[in-house]
């Protein structure tokens, strides 16, 4: 049995009448809200941040996923619109919210993101909308906390509101996919909620996959990353050993991918960075304990990436030793690459800040190089590098540093020339002999 409030819902869903308001217009809200207005619905994106808003006004984009000739193509359309007023949620027929869930200093979920938004949707909430959460978290999130802060109103999720969750599954930087061409995960607080957000999406993108709860589709998300990180964790774990054997970590990794079924190929790293990998799979562990179950392979995974960084160093130190004659605390350091992953500025979680401490914790001082970071912002984890900038990229310039760290295999780097310019390259990704370039200052780490 439906309710006038779910079938005004579906008529204005299906004639995309329905206004769409975005919270938190970042990697994952601003190409979402631009996909859902390029599908037809009008859209408000919202988000804390004045500065955002500036921009989007002025038709310029601060994600690589969304050019500014897309972003101004929908603004002019009508389609799109940014506010920081989050009074006009209540304007909204559905509600998506795309805010961070980062952990606290002591790897516990900390979504006071979340909560705050929720209760701002509350204020405003009225019967016949649709809010979706879409931020990484563990099973139970949105009927246990969104829902609960909803219902609070009197208003009843199912009856009056309707409620869902469909997992963010964007991949800064990579250009094969993009936001209508991911398969979309969506799930819903009961029948009429998961209807909704199947045709919701199913309007946006071209496929979407429906799941019968939302804490299955929350457990989705977390199991796409938990499985990355371990096996990354076991490929870095196989880097120290076969290291130890005299044996290239890279060349196992090439042969064993020509296996045709079997195998998948990962690949090790100087440690881990974005908003996902590194964070996601301690939610799971935070949710287990109240079950009393332990989470052995996640937990060890995490030890491994996050030991990983302090590994790269102590190879650099032995190559400078070894080959210069040199120690760490006498040496001066370029790390290449600042940013988490290749070809994109996002420095969430970089390993690369963890490597310029280090390097400095031991006595050496360290500068950095990425054609898309010019400065490093300010972070609640690394304060202490606030302000620093990318240096020139020049002979002069590069011959000054004792070693070139490469931790980010930007694409745009020119390599043969760093190969002719620095003394000592310390590789984490593998990307010289990827390139063909070879040389025997090159140590792989």
């Amino acid at each position: 049995m439906t309710s006038p409030h779910y079938d005004r819902l579906v008529e204005s869903i299906s004639a995309r009448t329905a206004r769409v308001g975005v919270i938190g217009l970042g990697y994952v809200g601003l190409p979402l809200a631009i996909a859902v207005a390029r599908s037809g619905f009008p859209v408000t994106g919202f988000d804390i941040d004045p500065a955002k808003i500036v921009a989007l006004d002025a038709r310029r984009s601060y994600i690589e996923a969304v050019s500014d000739e897309a972003l101004a193509r929908e603004v002019a359309g009508g389609r799109f619109r940014s506010t920081t007023d989050f009074s006009e949620l209540a304007l909204c027929d559905v509600i998506v919210i795309c805010v961070p869930t980062p952990l606290t200093k002591h790897r516990d979920p900390d979504l006071s993101f979340v909560e705050n938004t929720s209760r701002s949707i509350a204020a405003c909430l009225r019967r016949g909308q649709l809010v979706v959460l879409e931020s990484t978290t563990y099973p139970g999130t949105t009927d246990g906390i969104v829902r609960t802060i909803l219902e609070e109103t009197g208003l009843k999720s199912g009856t009056d509101f309707f409620i869902g969750f469909s997992p963010e599954r964007e991949d800064p930087g990579n250009r094969a996919f993009e936001t209508v061409s991911i398969p979309k995960v969506v799930a819903g607080d009961g029948p009429l909620a998961a209807a909704l957000m199947e045709r919701f999406y199913a309007a946006v993108v071209r496929t979407v996959v429906p799941v019968s709860s939302n804490a299955t589709a929350e457990a989705v998300k977390l199991t796409e990353n938990i499985f990355r990180a371990v096996n990354i964790a076991l490929v870095n774990e196989l880097k120290v050993v076969y290291e130890a054997m005299g044996i290239d970590i890279w060349e196992v990794i090439e042969a064993a991918k020509t296996k045709p079924f079997g195998y998948m190929p990962f690949y090790p790293g100087p440690g881990l960075g974005g908003h996902c990998i590194p964070i996601d799979p301690f939610y799971l562990t935070w949710k287990s304990r109240e079950y009393e179950l332990p989470t052995r392979f996640i937990e060890l995974a995490g030890e491994i990436n996050s030991a990983m960084p302090r590994h790269v160093v102590m190879r650099l130190a032995e190559a400078l030793d070894r080959r210069q004659g040199k120690a760490l605390s006498r040496s001066h350091v370029l790390v290449i690459g600042l940013a988490y992953k290749k070809n994109v500025p996002d420095i969430r979680e970089s390993p690369s800040l963890r490597l310029m401490e280090l390097i400095e914790e031991r006595g050496g001082k360290a500068a950095f190089y990425d054609p898309h970071v010019e400065e490093i912002p300010s972070t609640r984890e690394h304060m202490g590098l606030k302000g620093r900038r990318s240096i020139g990229f020049d002979e002069q310039t590069i011959r000054r540093f004792d070693a070139v760290l490469v931790a980010t295999d930007h694409d745009a780097v020119d390599y043969a020339s760093l190969l002719d310019w620095a003394p000592l390259i310390v590789d984490t990704r593998n990307v010289f002999a990827r390139l063909g370039l070879t040389a025997e200052h090159i140590v792989k780490a």
